[in-house]
């Protein structure tokens, strides 16, 4: 598939995903003179994070002036708040490894129109790895079409999670969850950057994917990128409401079938803290 047939929008996406991730590169050279600033124990937010996210908003709105943006770093709106069209945006993904050095994190860009994921980006830039998918027209690794992995019983699945890190979320249900996976499947891996473990997904590296505590730009380009590669995405009781439900499951349609009775005694447990403080 040539750029030329990629939808325009996506072509915008992708030009400001390789933007940021230039930026990335650079930074990563000179790690030893990051300033780290603190945004609550184990999550970090870099001077790098801002430089991408302003790289990528500037190049989105220069094409697309009119359009919503909804962005991680500045944690608030820019753009049209009105507009039909919103570009969901993680600039950086993985922050904590990219401060270690560790090469798993990416750049992740996805457009919603009216709530709905239309065109996804997932950059990787330390492999120079393009992972993209528009609505309807599948999913890609730079130029080869993505399918997610044929297997079929969980007892030979290989499946991708995240740990939950922030004060408050339940580690002891989250362990025990944890073990009840570990122990019905061949693996579990746990590489520290949600966008590209639901790209591994599509790929058919793993066969299947699940965490709690995840914000709607750590997954919104990722799962259209997951079901455009055949596979499923959904909260933990397998309803295809998860965008803003905090927790994710993402598979082949069978291993994702297998999941569900496993995760679905907790659903909405492990993140407490996640409520609003009137609430909580």
């Amino acid at each position: 598939m040539s750029s030329a047939a990629l939808h325009p929008m996506l072509n915008v996406a992708i030009k400001a995903a390789r933007t940021a991730g230039s930026i990335i590169n650079r930074a990563s050279l000179d790690l030893d003179v990051l300033k780290v600033g603190s945004k609550g124990v184990n999550d970090f937010v870099t001077e790098v994070d801002h430089a991408a996210e302003a790289a990528i908003i500037k190049t989105l709105l220069e094409a697309y002036p009119q359009h919503g943006i909804l962005a991680e770093e500045s944690g608030r709106e820019h753009g049209n708040s009105q507009s039909e069209y919103q570009w969901i945006i993680d600039p950086l993904d993985g922050t904590t490894n990219f401060i270690h050095g560790l090469p798993i994190y990416a750049v992740s860009i996805a457009l919603a129109h009216r709530g709905v994921v239309q065109q996804a980006v997932v950059y990787d830039p330390t492999r120079n790895d393009l992972y993209h998918a528009s609505k309807g027209r599948g999913a890609f690794l730079n130029d080869r079409r993505l399918r997610v992995s044929k297997r079929t019983r969980l007892g030979d699945s290989l499946v991708g999670t995240g740990f939950p890190f922030r004060k408050g979320d339940s580690f002891k249900r989250y362990l025990k969850l944890f073990e009840d996976v570990m122990m019905q499947t061949a693996g579990v891996r746990r590489p520290g950057a949600a966008s590209l473990d639901l790209c591994f997904v599509a790929a058919g590296y793993y066969d299947a994917f699940f965490e709690t505590g995840l914000s709607p730009w750590d997954v919104a380009a990722g799962s259209l990128i997951v079901t455009e590669a055949g596979g499923l995405v959904g909260n933990f009781t397998g309803e295809s409401d998860f965008l803003h439900q905090r927790e994710l499951l993402a598979g082949t349609p069978k291993i994702y079938a297998q999941l569900v009775p496993i995760l679905q005694p907790y659903t909405r447990v492990i993140s407490q803290d996640d409520k609003p403080a009137d609430e909580a």
